[in-house]
């Protein structure tokens, strides 16, 4: 079971390496499909955007709060706050939403 996580971690690394370095020496001109530009622009917000929603519904004790707070949180982006402003915002979105529960319940 041991010898095993080794095989693992290094199954691991040569498929994040490869992830990285085939881009890099497959591709040497520049990209000039305009979807494909688009296409590889829009990756990372994607990815982030996954990564954050199903968190922001799960981690705060009452779902409705971290509903809440992604509402307010696009609403603060949409009129062009920072993204410290805006997760400092959020945050505070959840406390009290979280907090007025507590209490009224």
């Amino acid at each position: 079971m041991e010898h095993n996580i080794y095989l693992y971690i290094l199954v691991a690394a040569v498929v994040s390496c490869m992830i990285r370095v085939l881009p890099l020496t497959l591709i040497r001109k520049k990209i000039k499909n305009p979807f494909l530009q688009s296409f590889l622009y829009y990756v990372p917000y994607v990815t982030l955007a996954v990564m954050t929603f199903p968190a922001m519904l799960a981690a705060p004790q009452y779902p409705v709060a971290g509903i809440l707070a992604l509402a307010v949180g696009i609403a603060a982006a949409w009129k062009g706050l920072n993204m410290v402003s805006i997760a400092v915002l959020c945050c505070g979105v959840v406390f009290v939403c979280e907090t007025a529960m507590v209490l009224f319940r």
